[in-house]
């Protein structure tokens, strides 16, 4: 951890937090190598949360353009 906190503007406490966030989501996995921890990234979950955010866009993306595209039903005199 002490290199990626090194090139971050947070403290090592708010790396540990952050990675322990996302350790626990399944999203990153830790080994032991000695006194050191290292990190990865999770191939499979980061894919199933990227499934699912594209899931969550193309739907309000695609609520969107059913709003835009309907008749405007505003009653209301200028």
């Amino acid at each position: 951890m002490g290199k990626l906190a090194a090139g971050l503007p947070v403290s090592r406490s708010a790396v540990s937090q952050h990675l322990r966030i996302l350790k626990d989501a399944g999203l990153v996995e830790d080994v032991a190598e000695g006194t050191r921890r290292i990190y990865r990234l999770n191939p499979a979950a980061l894919a199933a949360l990227r499934d699912q955010l594209d899931t969550y866009w193309q739907r309000a993306l695609a609520g969107y353009a059913k709003a835009a595209d309907a008749p405007d039903t505003d009653t209301r005199e200028a």
